[in-house]
């Protein structure tokens, strides 16, 4: 059932993920216009993965067949904050910059189309329906929340 409620609202989230990263890679040096797509894309991933987190990995992180798989995409979800915060730390006018940004993007590229390819269709095997309907109410309340703290923090702060 790869098309429950959640994995549409994750897919979307991924989608939207891919454009800002399109945009944000059209950019050039320290502009204003990289400063802004860069904060929005920051807060959107951290928002993103904690609701993630809390909904559907932690029912899979609860089933010993879906286990693996969930700790896997939280690493991945780490190794993201990490780049975020680098970037964050990084002059934006620097090759360095546009470096580590193309190695994020690469890295979540890759991530999100492996969610999308093999853990949502594995969570959606292993998972009830009404298990994913409860996640996609926790996802769809707990991303907002996040957004509105990240809206406090700047880019790659860490969240408690």
């Amino acid at each position: 059932m790869a098309d429950a409620r959640i994995f549409a609202d994750l897919k979307a989230d991924h989608d939207r993920h891919r454009d800002m990263l399109a945009k944000l890679g059209e950019t050039h040096g320290d502009s204003e216009e990289r400063r802004t797509l860069f904060a929005a894309l920051s807060k959107e991933l951290q928002a993103h993965a904690a609701a993630e987190e809390e909904s559907l990995y932690a029912a899979m992180l609860a089933d010993p067949k879906l286990r693996d798989e969930a700790r896997h995409s939280v690493a991945e979800h780490k190794e993201i904050d990490d780049f975020l915060a680098e970037l964050a730390d990084t002059d934006m006018s620097s090759n360095a910059w546009l470096m580590t940004f193309k190695d994020m993007r690469h890295r979540y590229l890759h991530h999100i189309e492996e969610e999308e390819e093999d853990m949502f269709p594995a969570a959606a095997e292993g998972l009830s329906a009404e298990t994913e309907a409860k996640i996609a109410r926790v996802f769809e309340k707990r991303k907002p929340k996040e957004l509105e703290l990240a809206e406090d923090q700047g880019p790659g702060d860490e969240r408690e």
